[in-house]
């Protein structure tokens, strides 16, 4: 597999994918390397963690670079992910000697609960976020007591293969994290149908994580999938304009809208909607794109000439732009931050209007292309917002606590931001609604997701 940096064009490496018969080797190994882990004191696979998490702090920079040169990053986002990646495994190392069972009061004997790790889980990791997404997997799945085979997206499996390196620099037995790059339809359906992985962690697109799930139901096998989105940021007429305004452009250009949680749908209230997109059409020619390295760059390309292409088919001849910033020429996939405005006659909820602003309004793009419809009063906003298969994230600006917290139990997604758009701190649980998938990960509770539990009656009789 080529892997080609995509602000310059230039193959920086090549890996070799792995087959079937190498997934099925290395679940043998994870399998052996299992017995030992699972029986590993919870203090001692503590301390693991922690120096696995001081080794990346030790690497952060060759990590970020890394990230740059494979997936496009910018180098103060590439920063923040191996940032991330320190945190949420130091996070985690808390978790083995917290992972508590329950004291059940029952008559004639004692009743005792355990939670007792899976065995060998894969994890199937996307290429918008690849080392981030990774370790959100891994270190829940490790602290459990459990074996961990993670397949990088075949774009970007660069951090993946030098995070398993500093694993075993770090002391993590052999066997216990492996990482096979390699095509999903070869590496990652292997794994998925292999009968001794026994849970699947998928971080993509709705679609694959459907084949995905079917697969693992026909095993039983447990899941849990992060899939798309197609997220709202609603804009009331109260809010504070010159925040909203200001925060909406990286909202969804950050990472170059690629982001499962990209507030992609501008939802502003009819009697703002006019001049809030006049403000951030302003603010969106601002938006500073070009050299990753640059740490002034806010958006660097798409991932790939075939992401590119699929991007930009949502802003074809038919269809006119409101506002576009600007991208640099030459090599590169570089593609400018767009904003979407309804055309006249449109309606999301009667699916009446310009069916080319229907499909951008409608499905995920996954790129800097924001679309933004003008409504009236709070449940129309509702309606709007939740009119769409997806569940994920979501933003509401407003200076109304009461209307803050209807919306927030009215508007159907996982994770939501009122007056802001952080969605994903690795202290609290993150997961979609409706087809944006099954599970949570992240937050306190994580380990559940990575153990069974066991009830044990002992009798005293």
């Amino acid at each position: 597999m080529k892997i080609i940096n995509p602000a310059t064009e230039d193959v920086i490496a090549e890996v070799e994918p792995a087959d079937a018969a190498e997934v099925d080797r290395a679940v043998e190994r994870a399998r052996a390397a299992f017995a030992a882990w699972r029986a590993t004191a919870p203090g001692d696979r503590a301390r693991l963690l922690r120096r696995f998490a001081q080794v990346v702090d030790d690497h952060a920079e060759e990590l970020a670079l890394l990230e740059v040169a494979g997936a496009g990053h910018t180098i103060g986002n590439a920063r923040w992910e191996a940032g991330n990646v320190r945190d949420v495994l130091d996070f985690y190392a808390g978790a083995p000697e917290r992972d508590h069972g329950k004291q059940i009061p029952v008559p004639g004997g004692v009743d005792v609960t355990f939670q007792e790790p899976l065995g060998v889980v894969g994890v199937i990791v996307p290429w918008n976020f690849p080392m981030v997404i990774m370790t959100w997997g891994v270190a829940p799945a490790l602290a459990a007591g459990n074996a961990v085979i993670v397949k990088p997206a075949e774009w970007t499996p660069l951090t993946a293969l030098r995070l398993a390196e500093l694993a075993l620099d770090a002391g993590l037995p052999e066997g216990v994290l492996q990482v096979l790059p390699g095509a999903g339809e070869v590496a990652g359906s292997r794994l998925v149908e292999h009968p001794d992985v026994a849970k699947i962690v998928f971080t993509g697109s709705t679609e694959v994580g459907r084949l995905i799930g079917a697969k693992a139901a026909a095993r039983v096998k447990r899941v849990t999938l992060e899939l798309g989105g197609k997220s709202a940021n609603i804009v009331f007429s109260d809010a504070d304009l010159d925040r909203a305004v200001a925060s909406a452009p990286m909202a969804v250009f950050d990472n170059s809208g690629q982001d499962c949680c990209a507030r992609s749908r501008l939802l502003v209230q009819r009697e703002i909607y006019d001049e809030f997109l006049d403000r951030l059409a302003r603010a969106v020619r601002e938006v500073r794109v070009g050299d990753p390295l640059d740490p002034a760059t806010q958006m660097g390309p798409l991932v790939s000439a075939e992401h590119l292409a699929r991007v930009a088919s949502f802003t074809g001849p038919e269809v006119t732009p409101y506002a576009r910033g600007a991208c640099p020429d030459g090599p590169g996939y570089w593609f400018a931050p767009t904003v979407l405005a309804a055309p006249p006659g449109f309606d999301p909820l009667s699916r009446t209007g310009d069916p080319e602003f229907r499909r951008a309004y409608e499905e995920e793009i996954f790129g800097p292309v924001v679309t933004a419809i003008p409504f009236d009063g709070e449940e129309h906003a509702v309606r709007l917002a939740n009119a769409t298969p997806y569940g994920l994230s979501g933003s509401i600006w407003t200076g109304n606590v009461g209307r803050a917290l209807r919306m927030a139990r009215a508007v159907e997604a996982g994770n939501l931001s009122v007056n802001s758009h952080s969605s994903v701190r690795y202290w609290t649980p993150f997961g979609g609604f409706k087809q944006s998938g099954l599970g949570r990960e992240l937050g306190p509770d994580a380990l559940a997701a990575f153990t069974e539990t066991k009830n044990v009656f002992i009798s005293t009789e």
